[in-house]
């Protein structure tokens, strides 16, 4: 029943991925109810968790996001060996970045959730990317069949 219940969830809002913020929302409370009912969160836990889980998402985000801006903003093709080895050192910062983020945000998330919630909390937000992915592969292959009928459609 979980599962269906996920699926149905993502499927729902997946729907408009891409379209909108209002689909980046849907996307986000899919994954909010999946996380919810994968660590089975008390009403008081989640009153605590979903703040604090909130700020760390957004840190993890805001570091990802500096590197994507600074591999934009170096021509991949024509960078010198040594931006070459600029651009790896700061991806491997970001790395140890990332790395400390993880640590402190382990131990106060620790101060809400058990042990194995957090496991728990890791797997479902794998599942969540694998589960969107797999849907947003499945819509671009649906996509690519109907433009690939619509042109024997048209050569016809």
């Amino acid at each position: 029943m979980k599962t269906l219940v996920t699926v149905l969830i993502i499927s729902w809002s997946l729907t408009l991925v891409g379209q909108s913020q209002a689909g980046v929302d849907k996307i986000e409370s899919a994954r909010i109810a999946l996380i919810t009912e994968r660590l089975e969160l008390s009403p008081e836990q989640a009153e605590r968790f979903w703040p604090l889980y909130r700020e760390y998402t957004q840190q993890r985000q805001d570091l990802r996001q500096d590197f994507v801006n600074a591999r934009k903003s170096l021509d991949n093709k024509d960078l010198s060996e040594e931006q070459t080895k600029e651009l790896l050192d700061r991806g491997l910062r970001l790395k140890e970045r990332e790395l400390d983020l993880d640590k402190r945000y382990l131990d106060r998330l620790n101060q809400v959730i058990s042990n194995k919630q957090l496991l728990e909390l890791r797997k479902a937000e794998q599942d969540f990317r694998r589960m969107l992915l797999e849907r947003l592969q499945n819509r671009a292959q649906k996509r690519e069949n109907f433009q690939r009928r619509q042109q024997i459609r048209d050569n016809n």
